[in-house]
């Protein structure tokens, strides 16, 4: 039997406790939540001090669109990601550690997102090691939990640009 506590677990040891075992989905995303949104905006506004302007993607087919920018950004988006990173982490689990399997994905993901906008993958990377550390340990519990924790952190994540590009005059700034 494997025993239990960290050596165990399939977060990586600088997360915290809460990654270790699916358990308290509500405090689960509330943190996963405030740990993606704040590690990417410190990531953001370092690249922006470091890199010139035009690191961020052009959404700007999507602006002033209302809820057809919501929709498309926070709800579509997250479960097409979702399930994409559901099947490649499942494949690297098969052939790496869970910790070596967060990492890849989230470098993979890093790389996917750069292909928009170069810097951007930088920002990318730190949410997703989030994302695929939720899937990864939920997955222990089921499959549906393990698709539904990332994806709600995911949608969570989109939701204030989302609101900022559907509805510009909302938050004006994004």
């Amino acid at each position: 039997m494997i025993p239990a506590g960290p050596a165990s677990s399939p977060a990586l040891p600088f997360l915290p406790t809460i990654f270790r075992k699916p358990r308290r989905p509500l405090l689960t995303i509330a943190i996963s939540y405030l740990l993606s949104i704040g590690g990417s905006l410190l990531i953001a506004a370092v690249v922006s001090l470091l890199f010139a302007k035009g690191a961020a993607p052009d959404f700007s087919w999507l602006a002033g669109s209302g809820f057809t920018a919501v929709f498309i950004l926070a709800i579509a988006t997250p479960v097409l990601e979702t399930l994409i990173l559901a099947a490649t982490t499942s494949i690297l689990l098969r052939l790496v550690r869970p910790g070596h399997a967060i990492l890849l994905s989230s470098f993979g993901w890093a790389l996917a997102h750069s292909y928009q906008a170069p810097v951007w993958g930088l920002v990318i990377w730190w949410p997703f090691i989030i994302f695929t550390t939720l899937y990864v340990v939920w997955k222990r519990r089921s499959l549906a939990w393990g698709l539904f924790m990332p994806y709600a952190v995911h949608l969570l994540q989109n939701l204030i640009p989302a609101i900022g590009i559907g509805y510009p005059q909302l938050i004006p700034a994004i």
